[in-house]
């Protein structure tokens, strides 16, 4: 299928697939790129896993996820810090110069948002150096509004850019994901600013379908299936000079169900009709 070269799928898209489903499907339909998340990818074992990835010449766009980084008692940060050293290091081992990061809601019984922000900081100033270290880079990811009290308090790319500004940009960017940014109108700015220097580390596409099913976490719609003009999206990214790949990275029940191929065939396909074509 033509129109591909950038297009990469994000495990989670078929999670329904195994590692080495996924990879042997990818080689079928000519899909060169693929963002792993490090669950199952801890179950087939890192060392493991890499080698079946590069020896199908599979490129790894980026590992899902760090971050949950916003804990006030001493011991709980401390094993955040830990899990996101071993996640840099899954990173590294997989070949993936980017680790998304999710940075973690409100702590139980919190109403302090610019706390639980600052807290974030912190851990960047530690797991910054760490990630350059292991030539990865952090991806600060923000997540749609409805997440701040329990996954992210970061909902804006502005926030976002606000943390990732006070580090190098070989160390902390962000990651553009259409279906958190899209009801946002300062994003385009924000995705310049981002772009002027060089923080795009990951640009991501799901679409905004409704109703929201109960479990709004997922909710992302198949491409082409809702209201954001992806297209529109990828002008924003191209003009601010981001050229990577292009990850699409659907949490959706209904296509859980579905054959793991059927579902990667049509993503691929909309990505054409939608994105490239």
């Amino acid at each position: 299928m033509s129109g591909l070269a950038r297009f990469s799928v994000n495990q989670m898209t078929v999670k329904q697939l195994s590692l080495p489903e996924l990879v042997h499907e990818c080689e079928d339909l000519g899909i060169g790129h693929v963002g792993l998340w490090r669950e199952p990818v801890q179950e087939y074992g890192v060392a493991a896993a890499a080698g079946l990835v590069r020896d199908a010449g599979l490129t790894v766009t980026t590992l899902c996820r760090g971050g949950f980084l916003t804990a006030i008692e001493p011991q709980e940060r401390a094993r955040a810090l830990d899990d996101n050293r071993r996640a840099v290091d899954e990173a590294a081992i997989m070949g993936t110069d980017t680790l998304v990061l999710v940075s973690g809601g409100l702590p139980s019984g919190s109403t302090d948002l610019r706390g639980a922000r600052e807290r974030i900081a912190d851990a960047l100033a530690e797991l910054g150096p760490y990630a350059e270290q292991h030539g990865v880079r952090l991806a600060i990811e923000p997540l749609h509004p409805m997440y701040a009290a329990d996954r992210c308090v970061v909902s804006t790319l502005g926030q976002a850019l606000d943390l990732a500004e006070r580090f190098p940009a070989r160390q902390v960017g962000v990651t553009v994901d259409t279906y958190h940014i899209w009801w946002d109108d300062t994003a385009p700015d924000q995705i310049a600013r981002a772009g002027a220097s060089g923080r795009i580390h990951t640009f991501q596409l799901a679409d905004w379908t409704t109703p929201l099913p109960r479990g709004v976490l997922t909710g992302r719609g198949q491409i082409g299936d809702g209201s954001i003009d992806m297209r529109e999206w990828l002008g924003y990214v191209e003009k601010a000079g981001y050229t990577g790949a292009i990850e699409v990275e659907l949490f959706n029940d209904a296509l859980w169900a579905r054959d793991g191929r059927e579902v990667l065939t049509e993503t691929a396909e909309r990505f054409v009709r939608h994105v490239t074509g």
